[in-house]
């Protein structure tokens, strides 16, 4: 159905301006997060630090976001995205800020425990801003447009934040880019509105944990919810273990190559990303029945390419499988997005928030208990990457599971959902 229904917002141009504004705050939130995977192996040298230390840094970043993500469901429904926006950077400007002039590794933790509370407040602020600007068919399209401008800010931290922190040394290159931060704080507070005129939301009383409870039991009832969640958690995490902290390493001292190759491969795979995720958004919005096969045949596909990398006879993979592993990796975060596809349809807008914080949680849940396993498996095995990587087809299997068994409920949920938006579309008076 291509027309827009009973008080869809109108889209357009001004909807693409303020959504823009949104995106970018998302757009240097990502440059924040990933620059520490492009400053993996100096910071180990900065802090002396081992690689189960090195990959507390993430996790602590990670499991704070993940942490985050039912609070800043809750606050996002509750106090629209322009304020919830406006406190995530402030805090990740100073995350990132600190980082730079940390003297120690507990400083340098905490510096990124703080980037990781504010960047948990981006996204699911950028997806409502999309909900509450654009037309219901414009969901997916927008959902994977901004997970490509996320990918363009690992871009920036592959290719330019990395020269920085070689060229101008770690407190330059970390202290210059939060900068960025400063500039997007501007654009957000004069410019970012939270809805059209004309479409405020419904009042929504609050009452107290309450109203906390009911949010997130109604969501979390929700066949959808959940199975965005899995679907989240299961695609998510193999690219962001790889872009985040673990693929330089991998194909530095794995695979032997030089940092300038390892940081192309790196390249590679946010450009496969955003490719993907164009795609897959143009192919989820005029085929909604493909967003599980998608998500399955993504999650198939990376499980091959680790298992031939990793099992491949030799010390170091060939070049032409390094290649194709990036580019597979590369599809995992438009896959990851598709789980949005299947909470949004399942929950009413003022649940919109709630749903999302939960369905984000999954991917970095995983991610989170990935790079923990692999730098304790490193520690373990005398940096033997083949274990230590192995986890991922763990969780892959625990999440398929899961998708497999949700499924068939969130379809005949959906089902009834659409019959009944059909039925209400057809009494709307002309």
């Amino acid at each position: 159905m291509r027309s827009t229904l009973p008080g869809d917002p109108p889209g357009g141009r001004r909807a693409m301006a303020v959504w823009g504004i949104g995106v970018s705050v998302y757009f240097v939130a990502v440059i924040f997060r990933t620059s520490l995977g492009v400053a993996g192996l100096d910071a180990a040298d900065r802090f002396h630090v081992n690689a189960s230390a090195l990959s507390t840094f993430s996790i602590l970043q990670l499991l704070v976001y993940a942490g985050m993500q039912i609070p800043v469901g809750l606050l996002v429904d509750r106090l629209g995205t322009k304020k919830v926006l406006t406190l995530g950077v402030v805090l990740f400007t100073a995350g990132q800020l600190g980082f730079a002039f940390s003297p120690s590794y507990g400083t340098a933790l905490a510096s990124r425990a703080l980037l990781g509370c504010g960047d948990a407040m981006t996204f699911i602020s950028v997806l409502r801003l999309g909900t509450r600007w654009f037309p219901a068919r414009r969901g997916p399209l927008v959902a994977q447009l901004a997970g490509l401008a996320g990918m363009a800010g690992n871009l920036v931290s592959t290719l330019v934040l990395a020269r920085l922190l070689h060229g101008i040394g770690w407190t330059p290159a970390f202290a210059g880019s939060s900068l960025a931060g400063v500039v997007v704080l501007v654009l957000l507070v004069l410019f970012l509105k939270d809805h059209p005129e004309g479409h405020e939301p419904e009042p929504f009383p609050h009452q107290g944990a309450a109203y906390v409870r009911r949010q997130i039991a109604a969501s979390w009832r929700e066949p959808g919810t959940r199975l965005g969640l899995w679907v989240h958690f299961t695609t998510q995490f193999p690219a962001m273990v790889f872009l985040l902290l673990w693929g330089l390493p991998f194909l530095v001292e794995a695979q032997g190559l030089s940092r300038a190759v390892a940081g192309e491969l790196l390249t590679l795979v946010v450009l496969s990303n955003m490719v993907v995720g164009l795609v897959y958004g143009q192919v989820v919005a005029r085929h909604h029945e493909a967003r599980l096969p998608l998500a399955l045949g993504t999650v198939g596909a990376t499980a091959l390419l680790w298992a031939a990398t990793l099992a491949y006879p030799g010390e170091q993979a060939p070049m032409w499988l390094l290649i194709v592993l990036c580019v597979v990796l590369g599809s995992c975060g438009p896959a990851s997005m598709l789980g949005f596809d299947f909470a949004r349809p399942a929950n009413p807008p003022e649940r919109q928030g709630t749903a999302s914080g939960i369905t984000n949680m999954g991917g970095f849940v995983a991610s989170m208990t990935t790079l923990f396993a692999v730098g304790v498996l490193l520690d373990a095995t005398d940096d033997n990457y083949s274990v230590a990587f192995s986890s991922v087809f763990v969780l892959q299997a625990l999440g398929v599971s899961q998708i497999l068994r949700l499924r068939g409920r969130a379809a005949r949920r959906e089902r009834e959902r659409l019959v009944a938006s059909r039925v209400e579309t057809v009494h709307v008076p002309a």
